[in-house]
């Protein structure tokens, strides 16, 4: 099949393009608001984007708070989703109001950044503290603004749980991650592997 996504005919039950555009991980994102208010919210337009500096991104269907806040005060963090905090992770999801608490909503801890003002999930065994490089507004092919909009950060300090470091690596089978797919899909990761590139063959 073949269809066109300005008239999105693809004719199916529900739109298949985030279901093609999978797995991805998710950006369980922690902001702060000027007021003090905090706010966590799962992204899943979330990816690393740079190593050198260290960058990732989350991006928001809509102004949302973590957009507002970040918009405020230039800072985040993302923490790690993993198997064992997925159902704390969708409450987290749930459409409140501003002045309601995520954390206290999803009975999570709020870790403060040692190094950004924002907080973190004490129970995640990774997160990352963020200052945020550039916010934009993602424009359409004709130059004209979307509602989608880009948050870029460069990762200026990383928390590990001692439990998931093994030989002297971050043990993703021990951490356990829950990926998004499509629709109301999640998995988690199947058999880890090595593959080597061509130029390391030889």
């Amino acid at each position: 099949m073949f269809y066109d996504t300005e008239t999105n005919a693809h004719g199916m039950a529900h739109d298949p393009f985030k279901a093609i555009v999978a797995p991805r991980p998710i950006g369980w994102i922690g902001t702060k608001g000027r007021d003090g208010i905090r706010n966590l919210s799962p992204y899943s337009f979330f990816n690393a984007v740079g190593d050198r500096p260290k960058m990732i991104m989350f991006s928001s269907s809509g102004r949302k708070d973590s957009l507002r806040n970040v918009e405020e005060t230039g800072v985040f963090t993302a923490s790690f989703v993993s198997r064992s905090l997925m159902d704390r992770m969708n409450e987290s999801s749930a459409a409140v109001a501003y002045e309601t608490d995520e954390f206290e909503l999803a009975g999570l801890t709020p870790a403060a950044g040692r190094i950004v003002d924002a907080p973190f999930v004490g129970e995640a065994v990774a997160a990352l503290e963020c200052r945020v490089t550039k916010v934009l507004t993602l424009p359409d092919t004709d130059g004209n603004d979307t509602d989608s909009h880009a948050v870029f950060g460069q990762v200026v300090g990383i928390h590990i749980a001692d439990e998931v470091i093994r030989d002297g690596r971050f043990d993703l089978a021990a951490a356990d991650p829950i990926m998004r797919l499509g629709y109301m899909d999640y998995a988690g990761i199947g058999p880890i592997f090595e593959l080597k590139r061509p130029s390391q063959r030889t």
